[in-house]
Parts: C-alpha cells; sequence; structure tokens
C-alpha cells in the first residue's frame, strides 16, 4: 500500500498544480468569492479524515447560542436528499446525514441546514423568517466560493498536515501553504497530558504566526440512551460490544475496552444495512452495546436492545479564554447589535 501511494507521487505534483490555480484564482479576485453581512465561521481541515471537526463546531454552539442565535450549514456528507434542507421535527440521519442530525437533536434551539453549495445555503439561511446571527460552516475550508470572516483549521495531533503529502500519495487536499488563510489552528486529538515542551515543538514544526491553541476529546463518564444512562466505571467489569463507524475509533475503543468486550468496526459515515443489523444481534448475543453519538442516530431506531452511547467533547489544553474571547470578539464586533 506504502508503494502504491508513491508511485502515484506524480498525481500528487498534478493535483498540486491544479488546487494551487485555483487558489490563485480565488485569491486574485478572478474567481468570485461571496462574503456576508452575518459574522460567517468556516471550520475545516486540509486534510480528508477525522480532525474532530463535529465536536469543534459543537464547542463553538455552546459558546454562542447563549447570546446570538445560531446557524450551523454543511453539506451533510451521505445524505439521501438534495439541496437545501433545513432540520425540522421530521428530520432524519438519511435526510440531514449523521453529523447535521446529531447535532439538531443535541441542540433543538439552533438552526441546523444542509446545502452542498454553502453560498445557496447561507442564503436560504438569510431568507428565513427568523434569521440567524451567526452561521457556523462546517468542514468548508476548502469552500473559496464563500468568503467566511473567521477561518479555524483543524489538524490531528498525531498526523500533523506539515508532515503530510497531497492527495493521492497523501492524505492533503491542497497544499500546506492553505493554512495561512487561517485565523486561529487547533491541535485536535492531543494526548490530555502534553507537555508544553512537546507543544511548542509542533509549533516549530508549523511554522506560521498563526494563533495555534492544543485540544483533546474529552469523553463523558456516562453512557447513554434516550431513557437512561450509566456510568462508564458501572459497565467496565460488564461484558459489552463496542461498535464504531468513525474515522478514528482507536480512541473510543481504549477508553471503553476490557478484557472479555467485543468490537465491530465499520467505514465511517457507514448506512446500516438490515444485514449488518443482523450481525450486530449476533455479536451482541444480548449484551450492552455501546456505540459513539454519531454512529448512535443512525442505530438508535433500529430493532437493538440496549444500545448506547459516550458523548465526547472538545477541550482545550490551555488559554481556552483566550480562545473563546477572540471569537466573541469576532462575532460581537461583527453582528448588526455588537
Amino acid at each position: 500500500m506504502i508503494i502504491l501511494r508513491y508511485l502515484l507521487f506524480p498525481f500528487s505534483i498534478l493535483y498540486g498544480w491544479i488546487t494551487s490555480i485555483r487558489n490563485f484564482l480565488y485569491d486574485n479576485g478572478i474567481l468570485k468569492s461571496y462574503s456576508f453581512d452575518v459574522p460567517v465561521i468556516a471550520v475545516g481541515n486540509l486534510s480528508v479524515g477525522g480532525t474532530g471537526k463535529t465536536p469543534q463546531i459543537e464547542y463553538l454552539i455552546r459558546l454562542l447560542s447563549p447570546n446570538y442565535k445560531i446557524a450551523t450549514l454543511s453539506r451533510g456528507y451521505k445524505r439521501k436528499s438534495k439541496g437545501f434542507v433545513l432540520a425540522d421535527a421530521t428530520s432524519n440521519a438519511d435526510v440531514l446525514g449523521d453529523e447535521p442530525f446529531q447535532m439538531h437533536q443535541k441542540f433543538p434551539t439552533i438552526q441546523v441546514a444542509v446545502d452542498a453549495h454553502r453560498k445557496n445555503g447561507i442564503e436560504r439561511l438569510l431568507s428565513l423568517p427568523i434569521q440567524p446571527e451567526v452561521i457556523l460552516l462546517d468542514d468548508a475550508f476548502q469552500h473559496r466560493k464563500v468568503k467566511a470572516g473567521f477561518y479555524i483549521l483543524l489538524s490531528a495531533y498525531d498526523d500533523l498536515f506539515c508532515t503530510d503529502l497531497l492527495l493521492p500519495t497523501g492524505t492533503l487536499r491542497e497544499s500546506s501553504n492553505g493554512a495561512k488563510r487561517a485565523d486561529v489552528i487547533i491541535i485536535t486529538k492531543c494526548p490530555k497530558d502534553l507537555s508544553e515542551i512537546a507543544q511548542q515543538n509542533v509549533k516549530k514544526s508549523l511554522g506560521l504566526e498563526t494563533p495555534i491553541y492544543f485540544s483533546c476529546i474529552d469523553y463523558d463518564d456516562k453512557v447513554y440512551t434516550q431513557n437512561d444512562s450509566k456510568s462508564v466505571v458501572e459497565i467496565s467489569t460488564l461484558d459489552k460490544l463496542l461498535l464504531a463507524g468513525i474515522a478514528k475509533p482507536e480512541p473510543f475503543f481504549a477508553y471503553l475496552q476490557a478484557e472479555k468486550n467485543e468490537k465491530m468496526v465499520y467505514p465511517d459515515h457507514h448506512h446500516f444495512t438490515e444485514n449488518d443489523i443482523k450481525q450486530i444481534k449476533n455479536k451482541a448475543n444480548k449484551k450492552l452495546i455501546i456505540t459513539t453519538e454519531k454512529d448512535y442516530v443512525r442505530l438508535k431506531d433500529q430493532d437493538l436492545d440496549s444500545l448506547y452511547y459516550l458523548p465526547i467533547k472538545s477541550k482545550f489544553l490551555s488559554n481556552g479564554d483566550n480562545f473563546d474571547k477572540t471569537i466573541l470578539n469576532y462575532v460581537g464586533t461583527s453582528t448588526r447589535n455588537g
């Protein structure tokens, strides 16, 4: 597999030229970017794969929703619907995609929308009777047709963009020079005990003047179902099935797994079929089933007994107050009411 990737290196060079030309055209106004009066915050990454975009969007929702009307807009990856869709009481994961539906379930007071064409999506949101005061764009760092007012770039600690290569040899969607568009960079999925020296070494590796923050995934101390919860300590000695269909499930398994636990792994954003459900039932054999929050929204309406999910949050290792102030200052100075 590694040999094949390097055999594809000439295609990475071609891909790099194409993305660089595209960025040049947008940077110099040859291709038009559209900006909006409402504050727009884009959260994204340079690479394919999981860098923790959803937990970071949820962090922003918790930070801003007490004082502002919030809308989230994403493309709704692997949804079965088309065009612009605004979440309502009839929505599900098939209509919105798993992550937008998760946010709709978790934050029912905000507006959750999906549209592959972000400009159209923003225009539709701003035409609603109740207009959002802040729009959060999920996975939109490369969506240059919309010019966001603030860009947050994520990069996973164990897969920094500065050590990666362009597709198809590596996982970069564009050259690492694209990081210069970011207003802040967050190194995600760090060890909770990451030292200050290690953080400084990462900053040196990136070689940027952009403010850089470090965050980790903070797992809940309980697992939940629609009408019940159990402490992680309580279930630690129980036989259970751990199930994940996310990009990098290893930390999820490491947090919950005990010696006798079974595991089932599926691709990211997997649509569970009837055959999948049968296999899960057979594997669980009436044991407790623990899955991720993203998988739960696709599995909760299936005929699975004792299905629980483990919530996660993004947590800054340090200087989180500075990050919050930066976001609140941008939004406060960009909204009509200040």
